[in-house]
């Protein structure tokens, strides 16, 4: 986080200066105005310059990404990584060679890795962020495969006439699959168990 102190005439020209040294624009730092200065008489005589201290705002995003950039470089491959953002939802996208050492076991890898950088997102930042992380479109190839597995479980419920427990899976792949199941009225879904053991049962 990088912090100047400058002077000018006025309080703007002040700031016009510091945010020259930072390279950077007003809605990314943080002002704070030491002295609003003073006209002098004339203009001249006994006028004071005004003093401002500016902080470059950390970028939240950008923070994320590096730290994302670091471990993917410590655990040895070589990744590309497009960040989007829409709102207050940060999606990264990973593609590479060896990129199903980041996806790991049913995404196991992947998980933990999206847990991570949403932490540092948020670490002490102004504003929340939900975090996708994602990887040559796995995240799309297990919804497909989530849903499958819930329509088949369904049937199986409805065929023993038994509850059905699925593996334990995070959150947001708990949330797929009970709204797979919500629109059909033949069966009902809730989660049980303590995280990381929270699992999904279908019943009849």
């Amino acid at each position: 986080m990088r912090q100047v102190t400058a002077s000018g005439q006025t309080v703007d020209e002040a700031v016009q200066s510091a945010l020259e040294q930072l390279n950077t624009t007003k809605d990314q730092v943080e002002i704070e105005i030491i002295d609003e200065g003073k006209k002098g008489l004339l203009g001249v005589f006994g006028s004071k310059r005004a003093i401002v201290k500016v902080t470059k705002a950390k970028n939240q995003v950008q923070e994320a990404e590096n730290f994302l950039k670091d471990v993917v470089r410590n655990m040895n491959v070589e990744a590309e990584i497009s960040t989007e953002v829409k709102d207050n939802h940060v999606t990264f996208d990973l593609t590479g060679e060896k990129i199903a050492l980041l996806i790991g076991k049913r995404g196991q890898t992947l998980n933990a890795l999206q847990y991570l950088v949403h932490l540092v997102l948020n670490k002490d930042a102004k504003q929340y962020y939900t975090v996708t992380l994602d990887a040559e479109g796995y995240r799309g190839r297990r919804k497909e495969t989530l849903e499958t597995l819930a329509e088949r479980m369904a049937e199986k419920a409805k065929r023993i006439n038994k509850k059905v427990a699925l593996e334990p899976m995070p959150a947001y792949e708990r949330k797929i699959i009970h709204s797979m199941l919500q629109a059909r009225g033949d069966v009902t879904t809730y989660s049980d168990g303590v995280e990381p053991h929270r699992h999904i049962v279908i019943k009849p």
